[in-house]
């Protein structure tokens, strides 16, 4: 026998009209009132009749997500944190990582209510004159005249924060390991972002390409850099893949993390702590990027409003093990 409304109300001490707004995720309700009221159908294992319930509010409560890669650490915490609050605004996801243009007239089809776009290389990137009909909100860099709404985090000061903390510590051998792509905006931001940063310092300015986000990738240039004669005294990775490829690398040339090279990362999300060295690692919090960029995709889906905007969240510094003074 399958579980009402009516039963969430009559176990739950409210009366029908507050559980049907409470799982709709209505204002009119407290939140307290709201919890108890999902819990309560937690527990008694209810399930929505989305088919009625769609027919009867015209929505389908479903968003797309374009995703531009599934095999990246970051990204996979940051789609599983999405879709935690996507869920938790009764809302469904449908992931895709077909082509940005591809992805969204499939959307479109699919009558989802918002789509967000996750920007990489030139595949995940939509036409200048592309329209659609349904709201879409970009995560990528906020420049050149964007026409999408838009979540840009500060990727410059995230590298610029990794600097300064390394050169607060006596380093001024810093070396830069990540990607150098024109088509991938957010990396090349990273790249301009180091380059900018040393430059204010006024100390020389050493990078390495590699060529891709992969652990491997990040391996391969890590073996270039601590081949070399001269060997920096700290690291600034692009990304986590990418530092756990230098850490691999670090402990074939049997050199110590930080007592003999000193490792900032960008991304900022859990597992940087869970590492055998925990990383000292630079970005927006994951959760705070995942709300920002769901409340930001359902308040265009609510207001219908098609105006541009830009919202670029500022990166912060979680100092960890992996650094230390030279």
């Amino acid at each position: 026998m399958s579980v009402t409304i009516k039963d969430i109300a009559r176990v739950s001490g409210v009366s029908y009209s507050t559980v049907s707004k409470a799982l709709n995720d209505s204002s009119l309700v407290k939140p307290e009132t709201k919890r108890k009221v999902v819990e309560t159908a937690r527990e008694l294992g209810y399930t929505p009749n989305l088919s009625a319930k769609n027919l009867v509010s015209k929505k389908s409560r479903t968003i797309g997500l374009v995703w531009p890669a599934i095999d990246r650490v970051a990204l996979t915490e940051l789609v599983a944190k999405i879709n935690q609050i996507v869920t938790e605004k009764n809302y469904f996801m449908i992931l895709s990582v077909n082509s940005a243009d591809y992805a969204v007239k499939m959307f479109e089809s699919f009558q989802v209510e918002g789509i967000l776009l996750f920007e990489g290389g030139i595949e995940n990137q939509l036409p200048p004159l592309f329209s659609s009909s349904v709201p879409i909100l970009t995560y990528g860099v906020a420049r050149g005249g964007h026409p999408y709404p838009i979540v840009d985090v500060n990727h410059k000061k995230a590298i610029r924060k990794a600097v300064d903390h390394l050169v607060s510590f006596g380093h001024s051998n810093i070396h830069y390991i990540g990607e150098n792509s024109h088509a991938d905006k957010r990396q090349y931001e990273k790249w301009n972002g180091f380059l900018e940063a040393m430059g204010n310092a006024h100390l020389p300015v050493n990078q390495t390409d590699t060529n891709g986000l992969s652990w491997y990738d990040g391996y391969l240039a890590a073996q270039k850099v601590l081949q070399q004669e001269s060997l920096p005294t700290a690291l600034i990775s692009g990304s986590y893949d990418i530092s756990i490829g230098i850490l691999r690398a670090a402990k074939e040339h049997h050199l110590r993390i930080p007592e003999d090279l000193s490792l900032v990362s960008y991304d900022n999300i859990p597992q940087m702590a869970s590492l055998e060295t925990a990383l000292t690692s630079v970005g927006v919090p994951i959760e705070t990027l995942a709300h920002t960029m769901v409340e930001s995709l359902l308040s265009l889906i609510d207001s219908k409003d098609t105006a541009h905007f830009t919202k670029r969240l500022e990166p912060e510094i979680q100092i960890r093990k992996s650094t230390s003074p030279v």
